[in-house]
């Protein structure tokens, strides 16, 4: 059974999925975002920064248009895909390198 939730193409060039299983994991560590499926494929979609993690360069943070709060969604990239490992809100842009930037395009 295929329990895929979705397969999102970022603007790095690269497809991020999750499976339904997956994002109830996520969600019952932040059940604040359950109801915000949407901007989480929003976010990945169109971010507004993306990050490099400093700890490990294979994992990125999308970050979401800022509302009261960003939206941050984690991903891991490897061998050309990406998997959502958890995704939550933020009052600030985490440390690590600049890779995309919106309306820069890629850095």
């Amino acid at each position: 059974m295929n329990d895929l939730l979705f397969t999102i193409l970022t603007p790095l060039g690269f497809t991020v999925r999750t499976n339904r299983g997956y994002w109830q994991k996520i969600v019952s560590k932040h059940p604040d975002i359950e109801d915000r499926i949407d901007k989480i494929k929003n976010t990945l979609r169109d971010p507004i920064e993306v990050r490099e993690s400093s700890r490990d360069e294979d994992i990125l943070l999308f970050y979401g248009a800022k509302e009261k709060y960003w939206m941050v969604v984690v991903v891991r990239r490897l061998n050309g895909e990406g998997f959502i490992i958890t995704a939550y809100r933020t009052d600030a842009i985490k440390e690590g390198r600049r890779v995309y930037g919106s309306g820069q395009g890629i850095l």
